[in-house]
């Protein structure tokens, strides 16, 4: 299926400002920076252990690690998926791990061509609370040519090979012929047929022509949101939208796609939480300003666009944008993605923040009347660190975007990056983020806040998930992404998971740990 609806949008940034070193904070930005620590009680981790990554051994052996981690979780009412770059594995709530590690495409099985053939990283996870099903989305990172034959059967049990006592690391499948070039990529789903994940699972494969790198899952009530990069050298991104309620029928189904060049990483909203935003509203897509290929890491205002999906006739299928969100002025951390930037203990390697986009999730949820949006991206400090600058947005009735409130969490002289926000349904917000500095091992930490709290403070204190024991020495790239998860059962549980390194060892493990705030018993 090819993504339809490929018409350029001509879009230019309005918020970029003349070019700004990589150190230092533009004026006004110290003005939301919150220097000191939150002292309340309240954070209470109720879970904590370890996911896939080194030593870990599950049903299917050991699992076989790339870099960078690409840390993804979704959490149902009987069970946890987990995906590192191109491994899964499901686990009970309790962390026992049921199944895998496995390739990610391990669930295309006898689907052929390129989603069953290309083993990409980048997969990623959700949970469809809507439905009560899970979506796995993962892209393939060369081309392939035209199918000469029709796909496998669209649904499918879970392939269950034999579980093995294996502990030796796997070897990598070997690499494919030489690369069509005037073949497609691929963007791959697979949609739970039933809410177990373990059972059957209906596949879809949609071509692209555009490279389809660090794709943003959401669910949203009339489709999955996807967006991708088209290139880390390339100032252009897709945005895409697949037919959700025909997919969790397995029924055949569309992807409608729109190039939009000249803005930053795409980020839509991902909801939350069991009531429906308003009938027909669209979903909304966000970015970070500026443009680190344009040499402009210095920003006041976030971007959006409203993306509405007209399945009956597609022709009016809209996205109207960029709209520009005032906020206070910010520096990517280090100038950007794939920059030197995190200090570690011991070693003269520093680790990537990722500092240039809007972090995965950015999450959405409806209380009555309004809706409200929680969105976190990496930024310097005043101390010379690195810092979690976050947003509330509200959502008013006629779907104006406006700041509620917002603050950069930089209680000391270390660095905090590469966060995860979500939002409870009493209005708490959590966000898990990356910890470290040249005395601390990185790590994984959670800060939050109640609605009692001053606005854009993190009034409770803040709480270890887990501490790391070692420092990475082997690549500057770190995890790329996080996620936070909300607990469908009691809607205010907090998953999150992150990485971080156990002493001796040289690759990535992974913590996935729940907190719970005020009032969420």
């Amino acid at each position: 299926m090819l993504a339809a609806w490929l018409t350029p949008v001509v879009l230019v940034a309005q918020d970029t400002k003349p070019v700004g070193p990589a150190a230092g904070v533009p004026v006004g930005a110290e003005a939301v920076e919150q220097r000191t620590h939150g002292t309340a009680e309240g954070i209470r981790l109720v879970a904590s252990f370890d996911g896939l990554g080194a030593r870990f051994v599950g049903p299917h052996g050991r699992v076989t690690l790339r870099n960078p981690s690409d840390n993804s979780l979704a959490v149902g009412r009987r069970h946890i998926v987990q995906t590192v770059n191109s491994q899964l594995a499901v686990f009970t709530r309790t962390g026992k791990p049921l199944y895998g590690p496995l390739p990610t495409n391990t669930v295309f099985r006898n689907f052929g061509g390129p989603c069953e053939e290309i083993l990409s990283g980048d997969a990623v996870v959700r949970y469809d609370q809507l439905a009560d099903r899970w979506l796995l989305v993962l892209p393939t990172f060369r081309r392939a040519r035209p199918r000469t034959s029709p796909p496998g059967p669209r649904r499918a049990m879970l392939p269950r090979p034999a579980t093995t006592r294996d502990t030796l690391p796997r070897a990598v499948p070997a690499r494919l012929g030489p690369e069509p070039p005037d073949g497609t990529y691929a963007m791959c789903y697979a949609v739970s047929a039933t809410p177990d994940p373990l059972g059957a699972w209906y596949r879809y494969e949609f071509t692209r022509t555009l490279f389809p790198d660090y794709p943003r899952p959401a669910v949203w009530p009339d489709g999955y949101y996807v967006p991708s990069s088209t290139g880390d050298e390339v100032i252009e991104k897709h945005v895409c939208v697949a037919e959700r309620a025909r997919m969790l029928r397995g029924a055949p189904a569309r992807e409608l796609c729109r190039i939009v060049p000249g803005v930053n990483f795409l980020n839509p909203v991902d909801l939350d939480g069991r009531q429906r935003p308003p009938q027909g509203a669209p979903n909304l897509v966000l970015a970070a300003g500026g443009a680190q290929l344009k040499g402009v890491t210095d920003a006041d205002a976030l971007q959006l666009w409203r993306f509405h999906v007209n399945w009956a006739d597609t022709s009016r299928t809209t996205l109207i944008g960029p709209e520009r969100i005032a906020v206070a002025p910010y520096r990517y951390l280090c100038g950007g993605q794939l920059t030197s930037c995190v200090p570690q203990p011991g070693v003269a390697r520093r680790l990537d923040a990722q500092g240039d986009k809007l972090m995965a999730r950015v999450a959405y949820r409806q209380f009555g009347s309004h809706g409200a949006i929680v969105a976190a991206h990496s930024v310097n400090t005043a101390a010379g660190a690195g810092g979690v600058r976050w947003y509330e947005l509200r959502v008013d009735a006629s779907q104006g975007v406006s700041v509620a409130q917002q603050g950069t969490y930089a209680p000391d002289s270390s660095y905090r990056w590469m966060p995860s926000p979500a939002m409870d349904r009493f209005g708490n917000i959590g966000l898990g983020y990356s910890f470290g500095s040249a005395t601390h091992f990185p790590g994984q930490r959670f800060a939050a806040r109640t609605p009692r709290d001053a606005p854009g403070t993190l009034g409770l204190r803040e709480s270890a998930l887990v501490a790391g024991e070692a420092s990475q020495a082997s690549t500057l790239r770190w995890q790329d992404y996080t996620q936070t998860a909300v607990d469908p059962i009691d809607d205010c549980t907090i998953w999150y998971v992150g990485d971080y390194l156990k002493a001796g060892d040289t690759g990535y493990s992974t913590r996935i740990g729940a907190f719970k705030l005020p009032q969420c018993r």
